[in-house]
């Protein structure tokens, strides 16, 4: 497994161009131009990245993380696709607890990718490259129905509720939920509200009404919670 990288996701990234656009199949493609080093700050969001860096030549996989941390952000432009929560996983071929706060080359996972590498090379969007690949990936073996039914229902339902919906047991779902998206049921509901409650602050709305909103106690609990996942307040999250 590859070390960390230097990905600043884009609600947290301290200094950024980012743009971010949709991709039948997939949550987004997106491209970031940083024209100096810099640092940024990643939180998990429940997701899976395919990302190509245009400057080193290096494709890896961000796998799903379970609190934030800062990082330095090298100089150039980095290229991605984002799997929404429960996908990638069915793409890269391996249970997604394997890939939990890793960051390792694309080629432990599809094998030698100098095809690849040479198509991101010469493209005029690399984005289309990355996400052709990655969609042909998902048509071949895309994910369980059961991934997309945790994922929606996991916020609203104890594990208890949740396992009898579904017909598993709580260990079938505990087991089900780390294969996809690399957390537990409880784990993976507070990282899904988390992730919630950063876009809606980003958003504008008043704290209060995103605890509310977001199925917090109060808005002492949603600080509490984002201190604990992102290690700085919300406001210090969000702020430009």
């Amino acid at each position: 497994m590859a070390g960390r990288s230097w990905l600043a996701r884009p609600a947290t990234t301290i200094v950024r161009v980012y743009v971010e656009r949709p991709y039948p199949g997939l949550a987004c493609v997106w491209q970031r131009n940083t024209p100096s080093a810099a640092v940024g700050r990643i939180v998990p969001d429940g997701c899976t990245d395919i990302i190509y860096s245009a400057s080193s030549g290096e494709v890896f996989v961000a796998g799903p993380d379970t609190v934030g941390y800062v990082t330095p952000v090298r100089p150039g432009a980095l290229f991605g696709v984002r799997f929404g929560p429960g996908v990638g996983p069915s793409a890269f071929g391996v249970p997604a607890v394997e890939l939990r706060d890793q960051r390792v080359p694309l080629e432990e996972l599809w094998g030698p990718s100098s095809r690849l590498e040479d198509a991101l090379g010469s493209a005029d969007n690399p984005c289309s490259v990355l996400a052709s690949a990655a969609v042909t990936r998902l048509r071949e073996t895309p994910p369980e129905p059961v991934v997309g039914a945790i994922a929606s229902a996991v916020s609203s339902s104890s594990v208890g509720e949740l396992a009898w919906s579904l017909g598993l047991s709580t260990r079938q779902l505990h087991r089900r939920s780390l294969t996809a998206f690399g957390y537990g049921p409880k784990v993976l509901h507070r990282v899904l509200r988390f992730d919630r409650a950063v876009k809606l602050a980003w958003a504008g709305e008043p704290f209060a009404d995103i605890a509310h909103r977001t199925g917090y106690a109060d808005q002492a609990h949603l600080s509490r919670e984002v201190r604990e996942l992102a290690g700085v307040p919300l406001g210090q999250l969000i702020r430009p």
